[in-house]
């Protein structure tokens, strides 16, 4: 078992009180946006010596990953933990299955675009898969919303909803998406515009454009924004986020666990790179309400989905649990405190455990628990 040290990433859109909170640190005064907690090489959490998670991981990975990660995901830690820490809406996104993940990175990789170019889709081979977990109110755009509603909502508005009446969300959205700049900013123009007197129905969408509208100015995502379900959880609740769902996160904080990779495909909200062929060729425009899951089950809650690369758990410890070993593991405590193996972890902890361990909690503790979904 491994106290780990995790990076913040400092993005703009951060929270400035959030993740120090969470830690029990004064704020910095910059936004702190997501802390990293696994063996990304981006930014690998790191142990007491100064030795990097991935590191340790390579050194022995039959041991700390476990003959069942070893032989499905190779020697690398198949997930990624987060804590997201969101004050402004984040880029409108969607992330590739496996198979294009896999081409897209070898055809950048054969084009020789550089893995840092601020023009590269793929940083690596890998999907994304992803689920939140809210700690506070979260508010996130998720998935098309049925066809039917968004063309009571944009005809409400005042626009032309002949394309998406007759060629579908894939033929609308590819439409605005490839309008001439000057054609894009008059749609946005004319659609926040007409947000000012909100649609009956829509009241909560038509202030979220006047509010993207103010952080991205003309920005066409808006349009596209408007077309997703607007979803606010209660903390608790979760979403789960499989290849090609269309999505933001608006506002709140989040326990965020995925596969693990950093590829995405942006389709607005963002000064960063859209490559508009490519996030066509990935997005899933089935339409309808998102599934929105709940804890199943008592002393550990879990949150079930169907990714193979991560499993999702809320652990209640009033005492003392045993986990078992078999697959390894990270635990992030968000309130009270657990002692193991003479070592205290409070809130804001987080802790490695190799595949290889059996280790005994004891205390009064809430402990978010990742692990592969083998």
């Amino acid at each position: 078992m491994e106290a780990l040290e995790n990076r913040v990433q400092p993005y703009a859109w951060g929270s400035l009180t959030a993740i120090p909170s969470l830690l029990g640190q004064p704020p910095t005064g910059s936004p702190q946006a997501e802390l990293w907690l696994g063996a990304h090489p981006s930014a690998p959490s790191t142990l007491g010596n100064g030795v990097t998670l991935d590191s340790l991981l390579a050194t022995s990975p039959g041991t700390l990953l476990g003959p069942k990660v070893l032989a499905r995901f190779g020697p690398r830690l198949p997930f990624l933990l987060k804590v997201l820490a969101a004050a402004q809406p984040l880029s409108l996104q969607a992330h590739p299955t496996l198979a294009q993940a896999k081409a897209g990175y070898a055809k950048e990789e054969a084009a020789d675009v550089p893995r840092s170019a601020p023009h590269r889709n793929y940083k690596d081979d890998n999907h994304k898969p992803e689920i939140i977990c809210a700690l506070t109110d979260f508010h996130a755009l998720c998935g098309f919303r049925r066809v039917a509603d968004s063309v009571r909502l944009f005809k409400g508005l005042g626009l032309d909803t002949s394309v998406l009446e007759q060629h579908g969300l894939r033929g609308y959205f590819e439409h605005v998406m490839t309008l001439p700049p000057s054609a894009r900013g008059a749609l946005v123009d004319q659609l926040v515009d007409a947000s000012r007197s909100p649609v009956p129905g829509f009241e909560a969408e038509c202030l979220l454009a006047q509010r993207l509208s103010t952080a991205y100015p003309r920005d066409i995502g808006i349009v596209g924004a408007l077309l997703l379900n607007l979803v606010i959880l209660k903390p608790g609740e979760a979403l789960y986020l499989d290849a090609g769902n269309l999505h933001a996160y608006l506002e709140g904080t989040g326990i965020e666990l995925m596969a693990n990779s950093d590829n995405v495909l942006r389709g607005g909200l963002t000064p960063k790179h859209v490559d508009v062929p490519e996030l066509l060729s990935v997005l899933d425009f089935r339409d309808g309400p998102p599934h929105v899951l709940r804890p199943e089950g008592e002393g550990e809650a879990t949150y079930p989905t169907p990714a193979p690369d991560f499993r999702l758990s809320r652990l209640t410890l009033d005492g003392e649990r045993t986990l078992p070993p078999g697959l390894p593991q990270i635990l992030l405590v968000t309130e009270g405190s657990f002692e193991a193996q003479g070592q205290s972890f409070g809130r804001g902890r987080s802790v490695f455990i190799g595949a290889d361990e059996t280790v005994t909690l004891r205390g009064q503790a809430t402990i978010f628990r990742a692990t592969p979904g083998l």
